[in-house]
């Protein structure tokens, strides 16, 4: 199946429950694919073989839902940051009827709205880790680290799901889209690297102020850009190679079970670092 944000995952969970093998496809993969076998006919006959050539050549892995306690806390930490959102662009809004005060109130009253539907959902997130020890546990040793407090752990935990579908602290990176992507050919091509933001921008969101909040809290972190402003990068990239350090450490708590230890950030000087745009 192609990935449709949620559109599909209905059919996927019943296709699992009925003990077949669901793999769900970013559409670029196949697209790459038909590219590289040079398609040249699109239409539902071709596609459908071109997608069953894609699975029999790559292999895509097996998909599987998640557990119904991490399934309800994604919903709800989703539905928590879309408030979020609505509440800063109707804030927005209020600023261009200054002269319209009918408009304003009607504004202001939807924002009180909002921010009463935030608080409640909060409310609700916190009796859901109350019902569930392991995500608790799991919540605690997030809050750990400094910059990350209760509500940033238990988006990051909605977000990342199982923790023990990672192998490494590397793929927790890719999988928030925080790795490098350079583009480098010969002597001719020297692209700068950026940021391959190809995966979850959940998460990354939910990464971003935490890392700012290190840089200002926590010595490694600022020992860390200390280290790239002097190499030359700049400040966004050094907060983007701190959210990728960041997303290691999460990594490294849950993994592991036990409390941040701060001795254990500090890396060597010519540990490379990812860099951001």
């Amino acid at each position: 199946m192609e990935a449709t944000n949620i559109y599909g995952h209905a059919l996927a969970a019943h296709l699992v429950e009925q003990g077949q093998t669901v793999s769900i496809v970013n559409p670029s993969r196949i697209k790459g694919y038909a590219q590289s076998q040079l398609s040249r006919t699109k239409n539902d006959r071709a596609d459908a073989k071109l997608i069953a050539h894609f699975c029999r050549d790559l292999k895509p892995h097996a998909w599987q839902p998640l557990p119904e306690s991490l399934e309800v806390l994604q919903c709800m930490a989703r539905r928590w940051q879309e408030l979020e959102k609505m509440i800063t662009q109707e804030s927005n809004r209020k600023e261009r009827f200054e002269k319209k005060p009918e408009l304003r109130v009607e504004i202001e009253a939807h924002i009180k709205f909002l921010k009463e539907q935030k608080k409640t959902r909060k409310k609700l997130m916190r009796k859901h880790f109350k019902t569930h020890d392991d995500l608790a546990q799991q919540r605690d040793l997030l809050t750990s680290i400094p910059s990350i407090a209760e509500q940033t752990a238990m988006l990051l935990l909605a977000e990342l799901g199982d923790i023990s579908r990672f192998r490494c602290a590397r793929q927790v990176a890719a999988f928030a889209g925080l790795t490098p992507r350079e583009r480098l050919s010969g002597t001719s091509v020297r692209g700068k690297s950026r940021l391959s933001k190809l995966g979850n921008r959940h998460l990354r969101r939910v990464l971003y102020y935490p890392a700012l909040t290190a840089l200002r809290c926590c010595e490694p972190f600022q020992m860390l850009r200390s280290r790239l402003l002097a190499a030359g990068k700049t400040k966004m990239q050094a907060v983007g190679a701190v959210m990728h350090k960041l997303s290691r450490v999460v990594f490294g708590v849950l993994k592991s079970g036990t409390p941040f230890e701060p001795d254990l950030l500090i890396t060597p000087q010519h540990t490379p670092e990812p860099i951001a745009s």
